[in-house]
């Protein structure tokens, strides 16, 4: 280009002015364009240039505006065949560089991802790069949908856990559990509110046993809540009966025997199906002196309506009956009913009447079940009436507490000592736990004791943290009415090395007698410190005697000391020998 004349000069300056700013757009202009995409997502930035006329070029990508040459704030280049750098492995040349195909892809892109790109294609000659510019924003969403899955399942309650997801740009701030039946709506669901956004896992409980539950739940972030989760669908475990069996009745039908019947226990109250009905019953003595042990007997559960007769039972006799639902997890509470005779025993009478010339007499033949006989009388034999005889329960049935049971020491070991037992008769009612007792060997029960309570599926225990010293043991078994008499105590001495069950003293268990197991104990205990201690005192004795014998002999001068006093005998003569 040339400038003729004086008067073209300026427009000249100008011409040149602006090819050295690159501000004009001849072969190489600058483009803006703008994407809105979200976070999370893959993004790819358009830049594209004539290959076919061109042939492969060096391009590159930065960020913010584009400089006079090269990239400002470079994330990726390219020699025109392939990649030769990059910021991160996020950034990627996705398309054919060889077609002229340089636009950049951000893989899962963030907020902070958002800004201006400027691509550059560097066009041999001068001002001649193309220059493309691309504003980026990134917007934060809602989470990602829960996934959520059964850890464990019990009787009443169970676990779930989740993986965490993806925030959509912001942290995850907490969760949101919905509960509900499985046959109700969602608008009936219990919802509850988890503050802490560092869980993945929770505990539901005071579920109920054999219940069917639908749960999902949501994540919320500062920008709203997420998707609901997958519904989970769980069933707790079968549990023993909370309710006793309904409407329980007896009936004398014989003196052998009694009709008993009853209703399942409420619906709700069942924790299950319902497999079989426990009974027990045994003979009630009216003195009050002993009971007759239970007897048992199992009857399937079909009906809404149950029924058994218990029969070999003996006439004109009160029983007492239970009953108790089983299912598959264990057995509920008893139902009981007040106190049934069986019927009286029948008599049967049979009268022959004979007539004779000179008087008239009339033979009674009487048949009875246990003995026969022939009498003859003039009187009238009265009919026996059989009736089912009730009393109330509450009036006159007193509960029967299990058997104590039977304790053994295992093993001591330092302030440690393991225990085991085995259960006696369970009284009227299944055992509900037990209950260990222990205290100092020289204090009263009343006075020092620690309480131990232990679950009735065990039978062994191990008792720790305890300050070695010497103690006394003892156990007792309890159900829903009462609780047994004391067990044998054990007196057992800690913080030594190991014993066995020889080294324990047992003791019988009764209250009268626990006493004067521990007189015992503790006198025991006396003579084995009095003892020792004697014949230590008696040894040194007859040492010291025979020694100031031979004193006497030399005349010397000797000092012994003894524990707590010193016996001095003074003489004249040396006493090297000794």
């Amino acid at each position: 280009m040339i400038c003729l004349g004086n008067r073209h000069l300026p427009v000249c300056l100008s011409l040149f002015l602006c090819l050295l700013l690159g501000l004009c757009a001849f072969s190489g202009g600058v483009s803006a364009e703008g994407i809105i995409a979200t976070v999370g997502t893959d993004v790819t930035l358009p830049c594209n240039f004539n290959a076919r006329y061109y042939g492969k070029l060096p391009a590159c990508w930065g960020r913010g505006p584009i400089p006079n040459s090269g990239c400002a704030n470079e994330v990726i280049k390219s020699d025109g065949s392939s990649m030769t750098s990059r910021l991160s492995e996020r950034y990627l040349f996705m398309g054919d560089l060889s077609a002229g195909d340089v636009s950049l892809t951000i893989r899962q892109v963030e907020e902070g991802d958002s800004g201006m790109y400027g691509c550059r294609v560097e066009i041999p000659g001068w001002f001649n790069d193309q220059k493309h510019q691309q504003t980026l924003t990134v917007l934060a969403v809602r989470p990602n949908p829960m996934k959520v899955e059964t850890q464990e399942v019990k009787e009443r309650a169970f676990t779930v856990r989740w993986t965490p997801v993806f925030d959509g740009g912001r942290p995850i701030t907490s969760y949101r559990i919905d509960i509900k039946n499985k046959q109700a709506s969602w608008d009936t669901a219990i919802r509850t509110e988890i503050s802490n956004p560092k869980l993945t896992q929770m505990s539901l409980v005071d579920m109920r046993p054999a219940k069917t539950y639908n749960l999902r739940m949501f994540a919320t972030n500062s920008i709203g809540m997420s998707e609901a989760s997958n519904v989970l669908t769980v069933t707790t475990k079968e549990a023993a009966p909370d309710g006793p069996p309904l409407d329980m009745e007896l009936v004398g039908l014989s003196p052998q025997s009694i009709k008993v019947t009853w209703k399942p226990p409420r619906i709700d109250q069942r924790n299950g199906v319902l497999r079989s009905y426990s009974i027990s019953y045994r003979e009630y003595d009216p003195e009050g002196r002993h009971f007759k042990r239970w007897q048992h007997l199992s009857v399937s559960a079909t009906r809404e309506v149950e029924s058994v007769i218990l029969s070999n039972l003996k006439p004109s006799t009160r029983y007492g009956v239970i009953i108790q639902a089983k299912t598959i997890a264990g057995i509920g509470p008893a139902s009981s009913a007040p106190l049934c005779f069986t019927l009286d025993e029948v008599h049967r009478t049979t009268t022959l009447s004979t007539s004779m010339s000179a008087s008239t007499t009339t033979t009674i033949l009487i048949e009875d079940t246990t003995s026969i006989s022939s009498v003859h009388t003039t009187s009238t034999v009265e009919s026996v009436t059989a009736a089912t005889h009730w009393e109330d329960i509450t009036s006159i049935y007193t509960s029967v507490p299990p058997d104590p049971p039977v304790v053994e020491l295992k093993e001591v070991k330092g302030n440690a000592f393991s225990l085991s037992w085995t259960p006696g008769f369970e009284g009227d009612s299944p055992i509900t736990g037990y209950y260990l007792e222990y205290k100092a060997v020289h204090a009263l029960w009343d006075n020092t004791k620690i309480v131990v309570d232990l679950s009735p599926n065990r039978t062994a225990a191990t008792i720790i943290e305890m300050k070695p010293s010497t103690y006394n043991v003892r156990m007792f078994a309890k159900n829903s009415l009462a609780t047994s008499k004391a067990s044998n105590i054990l007196t057992i001495t800690t913080g030594e090395t190991g014993h066995n069950t020889s080294d324990l003293v047992t003791t019988v268990s009764t209250d009268t007698h626990a006493a004067a197991s521990v007189e015992e104990s503790q006198s025991g205990h006396l003579a084995a410190i009095v003892v020792p201690v004697v014949l230590v005192v008696l040894t040194v004795a007859v040492v010291t005697t025979w020694q100031l014998r031979r004193i006497k002999q030399k005349k010397g001068s000797l000092s012994l000391w003894l524990p707590g006093r010193a016996l001095r005998y003074i003489g004249s003569e040396s006493l090297q020998e000794l």
